[in-house]
């Protein structure tokens, strides 16, 4: 998609040159600077009824009298803020769906100004409405016609909203990358497509990239990870990628995505309805490949490294079973009393292993516990960190990129559920504080570095009609790494 910024001179919007002007109208009563030629179409709008001042609300004119642009879309935002802005947006592009648009204007009034947040939204909306799963779907629409994307603006604020178009549409494209890897069926997103995707990256934007095999990780002694992977047919893969945009010297960020490519629960085996769902247990794993993508069009000045254990949770003859004792890469061991408790499994040795690059911080993503849809819905994911400044450092990233996030507790006492007879530890407690207890359990191998853990349970994909990835928290991670940048 090709995003720019427009300044609008002395013409103003009559001037603008497009196929469609989406116009964004900030407010629940009409503004003061609306254009000389969108007023009174805005004006009898409401005075007819067929606009109410609502967010949300649409109202479609074609061949509208005064403009170039032969179509106009008027979207009510609740009020001038970059999250109005990008929800007027997305249902203003739906009132355009499927016209031909090849080239649309954007435009706002009822803000006397526009912001990176701004146009960074913007391109977050127009990626999410041009999106088309067709990977194995012969059948799904063709290309969208829309390719160009122009914000008009102020001759003032147009270095402003360049800045937020570049960086929304490197984070729409990781949020593209994330989405596309996650929304493929089990039997095509496999480990193995995985570290692909890793090579893939790694080839085009520079990076480095190291992909490790059973032998290999059997040699570091990862035995936690190792016991999730016996039962599948699928080889495991542990994924390294390393993005080196400061001196050597700077402790980068790690990145550890889950990459449960599917999920079974083993024998503990998950009931039938929704199962299809678990192929999309990989999406902490894509939301790394996602902020790769973004950080490699980006280019920030800051060192990310990105690990993904990933494998297959499948029951059969080798399979762990519940009450099996494992020794993970940190010494530590663990009683296996539910094998559907396996994302924890994966991600420990992952922890353990980021040890090795003396990191200025590590994050954890993982589609981890129903627990936490539970507790927060669909809508936060949920934060875990005892580091009061990480937590507040995500937070603010957090709200910066429209992809929320809420800090839930980890006092110690949660870890009491834990403990096991046979082990230094077993994999879960009980069903209270659920999402809690396992993030209680990836602390356990945390304690050399500054370490947060995001559970994108209720926030990775969407069920029901609109069925799919949904790419988050890519946005979130790219914004966070972008202020680690010195």
């Amino acid at each position: 998609m090709d995003f720019k910024s427009v300044a609008l001179g002395a013409g103003g919007l009559a001037a603008l040159s497009a196929d469609a002007l989406l116009l964004v109208v900030a407010g629940t009563s009409i503004p003061n600077d609306v254009d000389a030629v969108v007023a009174p179409v805005l004006r009898d709008a409401v005075k007819s009824g067929d606009l109410e001042l609502k967010a949300g609300r649409t109202l479609y004119v074609h061949r509208p009298s005064g403009l170039k642009v032969q179509r106009l879309v008027l979207a009510v935002a609740a009020d001038d803020s970059a999250k109005s802005f990008k929800t007027a947006a997305a249902a203003g592009l739906a009132a355009l769906k499927g016209l031909g648009v090849v080239h649309l204007a954007v435009a706002q009034v009822g803000s006397s100004r526009l912001t990176e947040s701004h146009a960074e939204a913007l391109a977050s909306a127009v990626a999410d409405a041009v999106y088309v799963y067709r990977h194995t779907k012969p059948s799904a629409p063709g290309a969208p016609r829309l390719a160009k994307v122009s914000l008009a603006c102020s001759k003032t604020d147009a270095t402003t909203v360049t800045v937020g178009l570049r960086r929304g549409s490197a984070v729409a494209s990781g949020v593209e990358l994330a989405r596309e890897c996650a929304n493929r069926p089990a039997n095509h997103a496999t480990p193995t497509f995985l570290a692909e995707q890793a090579r893939a990256l790694a080839r085009q934007h520079g990076f480095k990239v190291q992909v490790l095999d059973l032998a290999a990780v059997k040699k570091l002694g990862m035995g936690s990870f190792m016991a999730v992977a016996q039962g599948s047919e699928e080889p495991l893969k542990f994924i390294v990628l390393q993005y080196e945009g400061a001196a050597k010297t700077q402790a980068p960020v790690v990145l550890v995505g889950k990459g449960i490519t599917f999920d079974t629960g083993g024998i503990s085996i998950k009931p039938a309805p929704e199962m299809d769902e678990m192929k999309f247990d990989m999406s902490g794993a894509a939301s790394v490949l996602g902020a790769f993508k973004a950080l490699g069009e980006l280019k920030p000045r800051v060192n990310v490294v990105g690990l993904i254990p990933a494998c297959e949770n499948m029951p059969g003859g080798r399979a762990v079973k519940p009450g099996d004792v494992v020794k993970s890469m940190s010494g530590q061991t663990i009683e296996i009393l539910n094998t559907d408790a396996e994302g924890r499994l994966i991600l420990c040795d992952a922890l353990t292993y980021a040890e090795r690059f003396k990191p200025a911080a590590v994050i954890d993503i993982a589609t981890l516990t129903g627990a936490c849809v539970i507790a927060l819905g669909h809508h936060h994911s949920g934060l875990f960190t005892p580091d009061d400044e990480l937590a507040e450092d995500l937070l603010q990233a957090a709200k910066r990129s429209l992809d929320p996030a809420w800090r839930m507790p980890l006092d110690e006492e949660y870890a009491d559920a834990l403990k096991s007879n046979f082990a230094d530890m077993g994999n879960v407690g009980g069903r209270a504080g659920g999402s809690i207890t396992a993030a209680m359990f990836l602390k356990k191998f945390t304690a050399r570095y500054r370490w947060a853990h995001l559970d994108i349970a209720g926030t990775a994909w969407k069920s029901g009609v609109h069925k799919g990835a949904t790419g988050r928290p890519v946005p979130l991670l790219v914004h966070y790494v972008l202020s680690q940048a010195r």
